[in-house]
């Protein structure tokens, strides 16, 4: 049902002015202001012209910055952008404040239709592997390949490790957690996040764990921040509930792009066990298992994954120009709404 709460933060218009999130050489930021949204999109210079577009989206508390030791990899094969989700990285939070999964790949949606780049390889991490997840079937004309790093797709046996964060969810709990870690510092925090992010948090060099530590202090002085994690949790657990067609595993066995999955054996997140249930209900897939990977195994094994995605590309030469050119699926229509649900779908909070 819609939330008929008011936004508890301000408008984006509104909110106090942080330090703008940094950008690796080579990267470009810009703002991408669409209806009800306002996106950070993260780029890199092409190669040479005519490369096909590369669209990465980010997971749950992470930002465009995730990909940013992944993209120079692939400068030679694809154009590629990264966006900020609303709420993330360097994106304010929707008008809306629809933090589900739905509302979430509405603003994929929304960019490439205004971007007019579709039909573009599309890569996803957790939360942003059940996004694009849901663009892929949805609107299967926007999709050349899809590649999943850990998507966060529904599992009936969740880790132990992982109940922390989806407690997230609950009502009151991003409060009480905010009260309790009051006096941790930058540097704690993001120490926590590599080891439970990191198959080894060791693999993190002190150039990168100086970004971090300053990403999470800027991120603190949002007043928005602990509000888009806990909405996009809740987000996550109530996709996971959800059945019929708006199923998330459903709609994964109606993608159509060929899929590459990506699985960590040392994801304390995303269940290394699901990822044989992956490669059944991706029609057109093929796996990739990192042992010793964590949840963020474009950060820990760039290299490992930019080679699979090369070979994906290469493998799928001859059949990307005819993807992308059936009907969108599941009753998409022309206001940005996904697989027929309603454009103010929110999931409140």
């Amino acid at each position: 049902m819609p939330s008929t709460e008011p936004p508890s933060v301000p408008p984006a218009n509104v909110l106090p002015k942080v330090a703008a999130i940094g950008a690796a050489d080579g990267e470009r930021l810009r703002s991408v202001h669409l209806p009800g949204i306002t996106l950070t999109v993260r780029s890199r210079r092409p190669a040479r012209e005519g490369l096909p577009p590369a669209l990465y989206v980010h997971g749950l508390g992470g930002s465009s910055q995730n990909w940013s030791a992944l993209m120079p990899l692939l400068d030679g094969v694809v154009h590629s952008e990264a966006l900020d989700l609303p709420g993330f990285g360097d994106s304010p939070p929707p008008d809306d404040g629809d933090y589900s999964i739905t509302g979430h790949a509405r603003a994929v949606v929304r960019h490439l239709d205004a971007s007019g780049h579709g039909p573009v390889h599309l890569l996803g991490n957790s939360l942003g592997g059940a996004v694009v997840t849901r663009v892929a079937a949805a609107r299967p004309d926007l999709v050349r390949t899809l590649t999943l790093v850990s998507p966060a797709l529904p599992e009936i046996r969740v880790q132990r490790s992982a109940v922390p964060t989806g407690l997230l969810a609950v009502p009151g709990v991003a409060a009480l957690f905010t009260r309790l870690t009051r006096e941790w510092t930058a540097e704690q925090r993001v120490r926590g996040v590599r080891a439970l992010c990191y198959g080894d948090p060791e693999r993190v060099s002190e150039e990168g764990f100086r970004n971090a530590v300053e990403e999470m202090e800027r991120r603190l002085q949002l007043p928005y921040f602990w509000d888009a994690m806990a909405r996009s949790a809740r987000g996550i657990v109530n996709a996971y509930t959800l059945g019929g067609q708006h199923a998330l595993w459903r709609q994964a066995e109606r993608v159509l792009a060929p899929t590459l999955l990506v699985y960590g054996g040392r994801d304390q997140l995303v269940s290394y066990r699901m990822a044989q249930r992956a490669a059944r209900a991706f029609r057109d897939s093929r796996l990739l298992t990192l042992p010793d990977a964590g949840h963020v195994a474009m950060m820990e094994y760039p290299e490992a994954v930019a080679t699979a995605f090369r070979e994906l590309l290469a493998d799928t030469a001859d059949n990307t120009d005819t993807v992308g050119t059936g009907k969108p699926a599941g009753g998409e229509r022309t206001d940005g709404a996904v697989d027929g649900e309603p454009a103010n779908q929110t999931t409140g909070g």
